[in-house]
């Protein structure tokens, strides 16, 4: 198969051909050839596109899909045509489902179901059996059937034990541990950030100590234990200035923010929308320039959409009984840009992260194997409901400003693209 891309804008600081306006040729999955006004003998698709930019293939460290068992919600096949759509040529799936991903065979079954899209799926298995908290799962069984870091989504390892034993077991194939960073007895069953706000609305508060407190104990095991851990999703000042301490000591950890994290404050829950009840809870300005600080000076790893569909009958109900979560895979790239106002600082941003999941990256050069993001950076838009893709509506980035457009992406011999 030999598709031509015409008159691409490369934005990749690694490559000599940053920021050129050039012709990509793509033969068999493969970049042959990269040139001005590239006229090859035959091509099977030509790509041709309004203000059209390339990247290196995007990555997101945190999705969910549903399935199995909540295909309701999100199926494997619709996310990953989503995550396409949106300029993700790779994203890591949690094992957030009704039958946890804590086997090799639930790893495979995952694999399989994936194979035939775009997009490429990298299972993160469940860090315990059923994600329960009690005992490890089969986690080098798991990394042989092809999964890339182990935790429980969204449920904190409260047994101090437990983590220092997964840190030292994966040690042994080098695998990464992921632990979400709250200690459940803090955070009790809070709904939003304990401050002026939460008493406002008379909300049952999560405070930051929940994840501080969690980050420094995990982090002290790490220290005790060596092996690599990273932190999904912080959220507070404090744990990027906890996290800056522990790299400053030469320890093993990466950490995450959600995209959603960084935009919105608890000021958007004024009016009980339970589309911003997300988990970690949206918190204060104080943090959210934190967090953006850290990103800048690297402390914090990589950015996440954190995309979790939620049905209807779960989401659109009293704001005590929702479940948490948002999608955002859609607009991760808009709402970045918009918020950054730096395209090149957007595109690191989605690019960070393969090699910590031990990814290997394809490079924008000739003999590459093809992995590529295509969007435009240009113009600035209201996102609505009806732009959403995902089976689940329950986006927070619903009636905000967002820059720019995707176009989708070419990875390997296959690709997805709105034309």
């Amino acid at each position: 198969m030999r598709l031509l891309i015409k008159s691409a804008k490369i934005i990749d600081s690694e490559s000599s051909f940053h920021k050129k306006k050039m012709d990509i040729l793509i033969v068999n999955g493969r970049i042959e050839e990269i040139g001005s006004s590239l006229k090859p003998s035959k091509v099977d698709k030509e790509v041709k596109l309004e203000d059209l930019h390339v990247s290196r293939g995007w990555f997101d460290s945190s999705v969910n899909f549903g399935e199995p068992g909540y295909e309701e919600r999100e199926t494997i096949s619709n996310g990953l045509k989503t995550a396409a759509k949106s300029g993700f040529t790779g994203v890591a799936i949690n094992p957030e489902t009704q039958l946890i991903v804590d086997d090799n065979g639930a790893v495979t079954s995952l694999l399989s179901k994936a194979a035939r899209e775009v997009t490429i799926a990298y299972p993160i298995g469940a860090l315990t059996r059923q994600a329960k908290g009690k005992e490890l799962a089969e986690l080098y069984d798991m990394r042989q059937a092809g999964a890339v870091a182990f935790g429980d989504y969204k449920k904190p390892v409260m047994n101090s034990n437990l983590l220092k034993l997964a840190l030292q077991y994966a040690q042994n194939f080098g695998g990464l541990v992921q632990s979400y960073p709250q200690d459940s007895k803090i955070a009790g069953n809070g709904l939003v950030n304990e401050d002026e706000n939460s008493t406002k609305l008379g909300l049952k508060g999560i405070p930051g100590l929940a994840e501080e407190l969690h980050i420094t104990r995990d982090l002290a095991i790490l220290e005790y234990t060596g092996g690599k851990l990273h932190i999904p999703t912080i959220s507070t000042a404090k744990a990027v200035k906890l996290i800056k301490e522990a790299k400053k000591k030469d320890l093993d950890v990466t950490c995450s923010v959600a995209i959603h994290n960084l935009i919105f404050t608890d000021d958007l829950l004024t009016n009980f929308d339970t589309r911003a009840k997300v988990l970690p809870p949206l918190r204060t300005k104080k943090d959210t320039a934190a967090l953006f600080k850290g990103l800048k000076e690297g402390v914090i790893d990589m950015v996440t959409s954190d995309h979790f569909p939620v049905d209807i009958e779960h989401k659109k109900v009293e704001f005590e009984h929702a479940l948490f979560g948002t999608i955002g895979i859609e607009t991760a790239f808009g709402a970045l840009l918009k918020l950054t106002g730096d395209l090149d600082f957007t595109i690191s941003l989605l690019t960070k992260g393969k090699s910590r999941f031990g990814i290997k990256e394809a490079q924008i050069a000739e003999g590459s194997e093809a992995d590529l993001s295509l969007f435009s950076p240009k113009g600035t838009r209201e996102f609505t409901r009806e732009e959403i893709f995902s089976t689940s509506k329950n986006s927070i980035f619903i009636n905000s400003e967002i820059s720019g457009k995707t176009y989708g992406i070419i990875a390997g011999d296959k690709w997805e693209i709105q034309e």
